[in-house]
């Protein structure tokens, strides 16, 4: 093979991120799928692949569940499926509970924003797009990248595994794209592709002419005749800056592909429909969806159903997250914090309000950690019920260290807790925190308690003094940034104060309204209540001198003095004030005028399966071009567009979604539908400030109360973000990192004006970064941007992942900048993957012992016969051992026992059933998440079966390979295949 065109990975690291950013710039220039958006009613990108696909299989999974229970599953399972009706489906409750499906479909998001981010990350890597005929390289990428999202399940890391499956999907999908296998008459996936222990075959060979030259732009027919007779393997080359390939090979094609204008002139890609071979666009979608269905399923069999499904990110409810202080003062507030957790867990187990996972984040002084994340209740509790409060020094201790630590542990969108009573030591972190909670868009809410039982642990033994005004601020400025709320309770009423946990375990909580009043004014606020809402909740924190009045669409009043009135309820502890609404017709317009000069907040939820999730995306300019996921502040001055969702109901007719800052000030979007409750909003020229989204519009559906079936909605984001006037990009070569390894992240600061960069500028920036794995780092202190740089200044981070990091793990970096006015920060957080050479691909081998069955022919007869199978399972010399067996299908009883055997240990699977159930079907698991299924059967039949995976469209199946064994009943027959051959 010739070698490889593509620009060269060389020279400073800072020019080549600049050449890409340009690059992305350009019309046309992403080749692939698109990643996120079409405006063609006729081509499928990316994200509707991967979204097709993990619908699919995750109803699959919960339709095999309520088989295995004798549930009912009533969903039909087809290509046109919605988060809402799967996680609907898949519930295995009868009961009326709020089913809200935020949380899936923001799992989702995850996963198709990282295979986006492959466009951008490796634009100029063939491998992760299978291009120049690197199959080889490409399936070693498939098999690091499965081997990483099977540890991350393993260690509970589903956040991670979701990431690295993002990046897996994407190269995996492009080969059906830009290879040839459709064009090869293939109407099934590749699954080689996914099995690394099998060899490549029919592989084009480097001096093997593959093309000829398509004629008056025509492609139909540019693969040559014989590579089609003789089924030989192929893809396109592409490059940026060179037309020359390998003589006689294919080339991708498309404007941007130098290699398509050298002969054999233009290309076989079916990126979308006006691609050189875009009439097989289509059906190259068909397979990619089929392949990404088949890749799951493999994942599936590997983890076990229920761990897959926590994968997939299927739940109604958050986690429960606490980061609590164990220092000497807090023996209180542990105790609070064990009670509340227990009263949670034992309340909610085996309901949809489960929590989906539970984290842990202690922090005392010196140390931080170890954190906890888990999905076992009963080892939470074992975990928190050893806490317990002990040393600490001086008072301030590492309360920042310690939510670091659980912002980057916890899913997207989760509301975490902090336990404390004193100042942050490490409030040098604050702004790391801001730029985590804005980019998870978590809610944290502090719980700080009267610090003067706390004991200062001084050779003087002096007693602490109460927190000062400023380290509250600190925060309160944390909790209103997040959407959370700063509530000073005494210990004595703490218990008061966590009903607010239980409130957000709840499931399905909406926020409606919420507002930060600092400093604080006579205000009156409205806020619409629809039909779906239940629980409405009202939170106000601040002075005890504050009063309020709440009223309802009806014009009935009541005010602050009244704790049990026409409305509400009301509970005052410390400075929160928690309005408990009961009145039974809420439907309309609210209102609550607050007296108050000081600071106060307000906060409105409520419970609904109505909601919206959000991402701020940025924009790569020109007629092909597309989107991608923004890391850190958008530009003051600019335009923002962001990709918004609405969950829970088809039917709620959006009438507006605007930025709204804290004085009220609205910025309106402008919206583009994209079909499926998604739509593209774009703001244009966003002023400075602090903004969160509301959602204003209409719903009518069977989810309304009202009598009209209809009612106006609002719904408004908790977390707010900032514009920034400093451009801050960062770019690894990567998004994963093999332990003892050190990798590079060269970054850019820039000086913008109306959201471009200003050529004249000049300034001095404070550079931070950190880590939430303590790993060692390094970055320039500060930078500069100097007259002649053209308002651009560069610089490099380091990041060194230990040895002993474990594969399936991942670290956080954030990288700050910040002007030396302390007026202006932005960021980028980057998550990496930590992903282990993959040494062993090979799978079990499961071979039959015996099959003995005393079974009649008659099936009124089942009830009195048995039969048994017996099995040897190994993984070979060299292999990581058989770590698990699972039994899919089948009623019988089994047990395992390991003997020795030729260098390698078997593991003996016995199973003995029912003549009534007569079939198993067992699943062996190796160390490292290779798996091989084994079926057994007593029939009155001989013929075997061929194993099939089910996929969205026909034609999708995998071969059996069979391996009999003599039964010794009259016409009893049994037989064992490999479904994984």
């Amino acid at each position: 093979m010739a070698e490889r065109q593509r620009v060269s990975m060389v020279g400073p690291p800072i020019v080549t991120l600049l050449l890409l950013i340009f690059l992305l710039q350009l019309p046309g220039f992403i080749h692939g799928f698109q990643p996120l958006f079409s405006f063609s009613a006729n081509t499928t990108t990316h994200r509707v692949i991967t979204q097709r696909a993990m619908l699919w299989k995750t109803a699959e999974v919960c339709r095999d569940i309520a088989a295995a229970a004798g549930r009912k599953f009533n969903l039909n399972i087809t290509n046109s499926l919605s988060a809402a009706q799967v996680l609907t489906a898949c519930s295995s409750s009868s009961s009326a509970a709020i089913i809200s499906n935020v949380i899936f479909q923001t799992s989702i998001a995850t996963v198709y924003f990282s295979n986006a981010a492959v466009d951008v990350v490796y634009q100029l890597s063939e491998r992760h797009h299978f291009d120049d005929e690197t199959f080889q390289i490409g399936r070693d990428l498939i098999a690091a990248g499965v081997s990483s999202v099977k540890e991350s399940v393993k260690l509970e890391n589903f956040l991670a595994g979701r990431v690295t499956l993002g990046g897996v999907c994407h190269t995996l999908q492009d080969f059906y794209s830009h290879s040839n296998w459709v064009e090869l008459g293939n109407k099934a996936p590749y699954s080689v592709l996914i099995q690394p222990d099998r060899p490549l075959e029919n592989l084009a060979g480097p001096d093997t002419p593959t093309c000829r030259n398509c004629t008056d732009g025509k492609c139909e027919n540019n693969i040559l005749p014989d590579v089609v007779q003789q089924q030989l393997l192929t893809s396109g080359y592409f490059s940026l800056f060179s037309s020359a390939k390998p003589q006689g090979k294919c080339s991708h094609g498309g404007a941007f592909d130098d290699t398509s204008r050298t002969d054999p002139v233009g290309g076989i890609s079916k990126d979308d429909t006006g691609s050189s071979h875009g009439f097989l666009h289509q059906d190259a979608v068909s397979l990619a969806v089929n392949a990404t269905v088949e890749l799951l399923e493999d994942i599936r069999l590997s983890v076990g159903d229920e761990n897959f499904l926590r994968l997939m990110g299927v739940t109604s409810s958050s986690v429960l997250c606490f980061v609590i202080d164990t220092t000497g003062s807090m023996a209180d507030d542990i105790a609070e914090a064990k009670r509340v957790s227990f009263e949670i867990i034992d309340s909610k187990r085996g309901t949809q309000q489960e929590p989906s996972a539970y984290i842990l984040a202690p922090f005392n002084d010196p140390g931080v950690g170890p954190l906890t994340v888990t999905t076992d209740a009963d080892i939470f509790k074992g975990i928190i019920n050893k806490l317990s409060a002990s040393g600490g020094g001086d008072i301030p201790e590492l309360s920042l260290s310690g939510l670091q630590l659980a912002l980057t542990a916890a899913p997207p969108s989760s509301e975490l807790f902090v336990f404390t009573d004193a100042p942050a030591k490490d409030f040098h972190l604050k702004s790391t925190i801001t730029a985590l909670i804005e980019s998870t868009k978590s809610v944290v809410t502090f719980l700080l308690t009267d610090p003067s039982r706390r004991l200062a642990r001084s050779p003087q033994g002096q007693r602490a003094t109460p927190m000062t005004r400023s380290d509250f601020q600190l925060y309160q400025d944390l909790a209103a940034t997040s959407g959370g709320q700063a509530v000073e309770v005494t210990k004595s009423d703490l218990s008061a104060a966590t009903s607010i946990i239980e409130d957000s375990s709840a499931g399905a909580v909406v926020t409606i309204f919420q507002v930060t009043q600092n400093p604080g004014r006579p205000e009156n606020f409205t806020f619409a209540v629809d039909g779906s809402l239940q629980n409405l909740t009202v939170y106000i924190t601040g002075l005890s001198s504050l009063t309020f009045s709440l009223t309802n669409p009806a014009g009935v009043s009541q005010s602050s003095s009244q704790t049990n009135g026409a409305l509400a309820s009301i509970t005052t502890a410390g400075n929160l004030r928690r309005l408990k609404v009961s009145a039974d017709n809420m439907t309309g317009s609210w209102s609550i005028s607050i007296e108050s000069t000081n600071p106060y907040t307000v906060k409105v939820t409520g419970q609904s399966s109505v909601d919206f999730i959000f991402n701020i995306v940025e924009a790569h300019e020109g007629a092909h071009g597309d989107f991608s996921l923004k890391e850190g502040r958008p530009l003051t001055g600019g335009n923002v567009s962001a990709l918004l969702t609405v969950t829970g109901s088809d039917t709620v007719s959006v009438t507006e979604i605007a930025l709204v800052d804290g004085t009220g000030q609205t910025v309106n979007g402008s919206l583009q539908s994209l079909g499926d409750s998604n739509f593209l909003v774009t703001f244009s020229n966003v002023p400075a400030g602090d903004f969160v989204i509301r959602l204003r519009g209409e719903e009518s559906s069977a989810t309304s109360r009202t009598s009209a079936g209809s009612s106006s909605i609002q719904r408004q984001a908790p977390t707010q973000f900032k514009t920034s006037s400093i451009s801050l990009t960062a770019q690894g070569n990567t998004t994963s990192v093999e332990p003892n390894s050190t990798i590079s992240v060269p970054f850019t600061i820039s000086i913008t004006a109306n959201g471009t960069v200003d050529a004249s500028a000049t300034g001095d920036f404070t550079v931070r970064a950190t880590n939430d794995r303590s790993y060692d780092s390094m970055a320039p202190g500060s930078i500069a941007v100097v007259a002649g740089s053209n308002g651009v200044a560069n610089g490099t981070v380091t990041l060194t992942v230990p040895s002993t990091a474990a594969s399936g793990s991942d670290v956080t970096l954030t990288i700050e900048a910040q002007n030396t006015a302390n007026t202006e920060t932005n960021y980028v957080v980057l998550r990496f993957s930590v992903t282990a050479k993959v040494t062993d691909v090979t799978r079990p081998v499961c071979q039959e012992v015996s099959t003995l069955a005393n079974c009649s022919a008659s099936s009124s007869l089942c009830s009195s016969g048995r039969w048994e199978f017996v099995a040897n399972i190994t993984d070979g010399v060299n292999g990581t051992g058989v770590a698990r067996i699972d039994v899919r299908q089948g009623n019988g009883t089994f047990n395992t026992s390991t003997v020795a055997g030729d260098g390698q240990n078997v593991t003996v699977f016995t199973y003995s059933a029912s003549c009534c159930s007569p079939t198993v079907q067992l699943v062996a698991v190796d160390g490292v998440g290779n798996t091989v299924t084994c079926m057994a059967r007593a029939s009155t039949t001989v013929a075997p079966t061929e194993a099939q995976t089910t996929a969205p469209t026909e034609g999708q199946t995998t071969s059996a390979a069979p391996a009999w064994g003599m039964l010794e009943s009259l016409w009893i027959s049994a037989f064992v295949f490999l479904l994984s051959q």
